[in-house]
């Protein structure tokens, strides 16, 4: 069944109704979707198996973000964040890129490095080249370590060696190429380092240290491009801020690291509700920002030929389908089920989109009413919350400090007591 991500009625009903029509647009019972219920979600004993000294849990909003189409199929993506306007401002920059074609991907493949260090080496560069003399018997040894994924397409695919010169004396440094296929990765690369560490220290000449898996996934890039409706947007000016705003974030780095919290916002929630290693996509990103020496945004902005705006991103995207919390976790798995993916490569094409709307979102925000205004508007109905408001209370509560000016903890309270007074 093909999915339709355009839902505008969404916000109108409960999480339960919400929850029916996104099963019924998925194609899903709405049972699968029931996890998404705090009292039918991750339990205790299954936490208690996931990491250690287990006391609890802690919920996190899961909202879905609509009107997303990337490599002309639509998908309803699940997002998992705190922060109140990223759902409904991916939504929105979604339905800007729709009616131009939504999003484009490409990828690089799913190659990740795992790197050794090899230390106490008294002649540096001809133990480099020992190293790599030895490449098949290397590579063969590692791919020995994982026949499954091997047998799957994927396995080791490359070494590189080079010699480091570090204040405490030259290194070693071999990199493992490995292609993980639909895997995040860690815990094969990992282990085909283990195993190598022995050999390649014998083969420099030196002692082996460290053998762990490089955060820094630039053998495994996504690529997303859109064109957003100038109209949509707010007209040619607000097209001409944003491209103005994006070359200031790619100029100077103080912008920059808010430019790419921006984009994070998308990316981290959804790879935090599929069940993938948040910290190391993160890591990932901020370094790719940094790749020629200094920091820049991720992400470029244009005026195309047409007028629209065009924009582009750029980014590693270390996520997968395969073990982890993605298959530990019943939320997790529910949200896998409800995007619909059938690769990690797809995935990573979704997170992309997801993260070049949220961008963009936010710089329309910024370049045409300030980033306060809907920010603000929705963070209102979090206090009107927090302050005790039922229900019914909360859109009351909250309209009236959004026009009071005054969105603050305890002017919530204060207004949501004068509204019970009056009744």
């Amino acid at each position: 069944m093909a999915v339709n991500s355009r839902l505008p009625r969404l916000r109108d009903t409960d999480p339960a109704g919400r929850r029916r029509l996104i099963a019924e647009h998925a194609g899903l019972d709405a049972e699968t979707l029931q996890v998404f219920d705090p009292s039918h979600g991750l339990e205790l004993k299954q936490a208690d198996h996931l990491i250690e000294n287990v006391i609890g849990v802690l919920g996190v909003p899961v909202g879905v973000a609509t009107n997303l189409t990337v490599n002309g199929r639509d998908y309803l993506v699940p997002m998992a964040t705190e922060e109140p306007s990223v759902v409904a401002a991916a939504s929105n920059a979604a339905r800007m890129a729709r009616g131009l074609g939504g999003f484009h991907t490409s990828d690089t493949g799913a190659v990740m490095i795992a790197q050794l260090q090899i230390v106490e080496v008294p002649d540096p560069e001809a133990g480099r080249l020992r190293v790599l003399e030895a490449r098949d018997e290397l590579l063969a040894l590692a791919n020995e370590q994982d026949p499954v994924l091997a047998g799957l397409g994927g396995g080791a695919r490359e070494l590189s060696v080079r010699t480091l010169p570090t204040r405490a004396g030259d290194q070693v440094i071999m990199h493992l190429h490995v292609d993980v296929r639909d895997a995040m990765g860690a815990n094969a690369v990992n282990t085909m380092a283990e195993a190598l560490a022995p050999r390649v220290a014998e083969l420099a000449g030196g002692r082996s240290l460290l053998r762990i898996l490089s955060n820094k996934a630039d053998r495994r890039l996504t690529r997303v491009r859109a064109r957003f409706d100038a109209d949509l947007l707010g007209g040619a000016e607000v097209v001409r801020d944003i491209v103005l705003a994006g070359a200031f974030a790619e100029a100077d780095p103080y912008r920059a690291a808010t430019h790419n919290k921006g984009i994070m916002n998308g990316v981290s929630a959804v790879v935090l509700a599929t069940g993938n290693d948040t910290r190391a996509v993160e890591s990932g990103a901020h370094a790719h920002a940094a790749r020629d020496g200094h920091y820049t945004a991720l992400s470029r902005f244009e005026t195309g030929p047409d007028g629209h705006l065009v924009g582009t991103l750029e980014l590693p995207l270390a996520v997968g389908l395969v073990g982890g919390a993605t298959r530990a976790h019943p939320v997790a798995q529910a949200a896998v089920r409800l995007l619909g993916v059938e690769s990690a490569a797809e995935l990573a094409g979704v997170i992309a989109a997801v993260g070049l709307a949220q961008n963009l979102a936010a710089l329309r925000a910024l370049a045409a009413e300030g980033i306060q205004r809907g920010h603000m508007t929705l963070h209102a109905r979090t206090l009107a919350a927090s302050a005790g408001a039922t229900a019914d209370e909360i859109g009351p509560v909250a309209a009236r400090i959004v026009a009071d000016r005054r969105i603050r903890a305890e002017y919530a309270e204060q207004v949501l007591a004068e509204l019970r007074a009056a009744r």
